[in-house]
């Protein structure tokens, strides 16, 4: 592996675990909105905002992180894994994390039209679903079991 490879990759890794840092806190951020009281308008305001800016950044962060991916796979030959299960198991992984992070925006959206009906334990549960998805990305990535 040449160290262009090697720098693109760790790149790549901080900016992937950086949008999962997005990821875990988003929700964290949904526990607090649900448990606002009717009448704290700008507790609730401030979470919104929060909520935004962060769903935003996290945007941000993993359109990086995905393009970086691609150009591993692409202009490095990372691609030659192609066949292999794991890389096939990570990538339908990753498309997992990006539909999660379009659900979090539904759910910033609901809040936003105080039309959410999830509980802050429900909320609490889904914070969870990235801590696996974390986890078992970086274990096909690291370990690749098969």
């Amino acid at each position: 592996m040449t160290s262009g490879y090697l720098w693109l990759k760790a790149i790549h890794l901080v900016f992937v675990a950086s949008w999962f840092a997005a990821l875990f806190y988003l929700p964290r951020i949904f526990v607090n909105l649900a448990t606002v009281p009717a009448d704290s308008h700008a507790e609730r305001e401030r979470l919104l905002l929060m909520g935004r800016k962060l769903y935003r950044f996290g945007n941000l962060l993993m359109l990086i992180g995905l393009a970086l991916g691609l150009w591993l796979w692409l202009g490095w030959g990372a691609g030659r894994f192609a066949g292999t299960g794991w890389l096939h198991a990570k990538l339908l992984l990753v498309v997992g994390a990006i539909g999660y992070q379009h659900v979090c925006r539904a759910h910033l959206r609901r809040f936003e039209r105080l039309e959410n009906t999830r509980t802050h334990r429900w909320f609490r549960v889904f914070n969870e679903v990235t801590v696996l998805l974390f986890a078992a990305i970086v274990i096909l990535a690291v370990v690749k079991p098969f």
